[in-house]
């Protein structure tokens, strides 16, 4: 369940009274659902300040929001399977097996975080914007360059950067009538970081796709997305937490096109269109 993980991975860095009420919604999450924020400050021995003060940075919106999502998760049906680490010498048939667990759960778990709103409003940002920048390094720079080139074939003026000197070079030409996109599963990467903090100074929207709770590239963005926090262990190689990124990435792109089906589909089918003659005149000279 990823809410009840991103706490459980948030309780060292909390303050005491906090931590006591991270304890509480971790032993007892279907009894804190039920209850009052007076309810469950009192059970918690806090006050309603802690709740409110811990669902913020959490980043939902008040505790109601937060009691909604976290009776959703609650109620949904268990995810297909724990995430699986690699393991020497297994038969390669069990491996395909875990890979396939691995992404299933990966998707499930982010689907379940998704903020509809959230999202509607990043589509009309991007819909709106008459730059957008994407900014990712590493596995997230993949996924960065895999929106990039999606916003391409509908006419946007996006850009992928992974190198950090570039990111901030173009960042520092951003404007209010931009938008600029920080990916990071951590959310923790500086280059990342200062490079959507420049687009801000700048007066660009800024979106953050990071795993999910606390961190300080989701804290700093306009709407901040977060995709399954489940994955651990260090033998894994991002392959769960890409396939989350990449998900939010394709609802968002999904969603972009279906927001305006008759201006963005022609352009879809104009970039196909120019590919396929060009590359297959290519294929014919050779």
């Amino acid at each position: 369940m990823s809410i009840l993980h991103a706490i459980e991975e948030q309780l060292d860095s909390l303050h005491p009274k906090e931590r006591e009420l991270a304890a509480y919604i971790l032993r007892q999450p279907q009894q804190a659902v039920g209850m009052s924020i007076t309810e469950l400050a009192r059970e918690a021995g806090g006050s309603t300040a802690t709740v409110s003060r811990f669902c913020r940075m959490l980043h939902f919106q008040s505790f109601a929001d937060f009691k909604i999502r976290l009776a959703a998760e609650l109620g949904a049906p268990a995810s297909p399977a724990q995430y699986q680490d690699i393991v020497a010498g297994r038969p390669l048939q069990e491996i395909v097996a875990a890979i396939e667990a691995n992404h299933i759960r990966s998707i499930t778990d982010t689907t379940r975080l998704l903020d509809i709103g959230q999202l509607l409003q990043a589509i009309r940002v991007l819909d709106g914007a008459r730059r957008i920048d994407l900014y990712g390094v590493a596995t997230s720079g993949i996924v960065a360059e895999d929106f990039g080139q999606k916003l391409v074939r509908i006419g946007k003026f996006a850009t992928a950067f992974s190198d950090p000197h570039l990111q901030l070079t173009s960042a520092s030409s951003l404007g209010k009538e931009d938008a600029a996109i920080g990916i990071s599963y951590s959310g923790e990467t500086p280059e990342t970081i200062r490079s959507l903090q420049c687009a801000a100074a700048n007066g660009a929207t800024t979106i953050s796709i990071t795993r999910f709770g606390a961190n300080t590239l989701a804290g700093l963005a306009d709407l901040p997305l977060f995709a399954s926090s489940a994955e651990a262990g260090m033998r894994r190689g991002d392959m769960a937490s890409r396939i989350a990124q990449l998900h939010v990435i394709d609802i968002l792109f999904t969603g972009l096109v279906s927001e305006r089906f008759d201006s963005y589909v022609p352009l879809l089918e104009q970039s196909f269109q120019a590919v396929r003659h060009y590359t297959g005149k290519e294929e014919r000279g050779k």
